[in-house]
């Protein structure tokens, strides 16, 4: 945990937990938030077919939509629970390292 905390940056205990906690709301929150809109533009499984192509497929339209819910909501939990410095950091980097960087410059 001491090179997790040098690596981030992150001076206790507490704000790794909380850095932890962000995280994890935040995957689970993003499937919740995603699955309305995911069924008003029509992406159910049903629409799919049934062979391995298909789930295969729709999976990865899934993630793919999710992604975005996900990147928002990490910026908001973070600055809800304090931490909207890491995080703004953390999504900067992260957008740089998939050649989405120029979202956030």
């Amino acid at each position: 945990m001491q090179r997790l905390k040098e690596r981030w940056g992150i001076t206790n205990n507490f704000q790794l937990i909380i850095i932890f906690v962000v995280f994890a709301i935040t995957g689970s929150s993003s499937v919740y938030v995603a699955k309305p809109f995911l069924e008003i533009i029509g992406l159910n499984q049903a629409n799919f077919s049934d062979s391995w192509w298909g789930n295969a497929l729709y999976i990865f339209l899934r993630i793919l939509l999710i992604f975005p819910f996900y990147q928002v909501l990490l910026i908001i939990y973070g600055w809800l629970f304090g931490q909207f410095k890491f995080f703004w950091a953390f999504e900067k980097k992260m957008l740089k390292r998939i050649g989405l960087g120029f979202l956030v410059t």
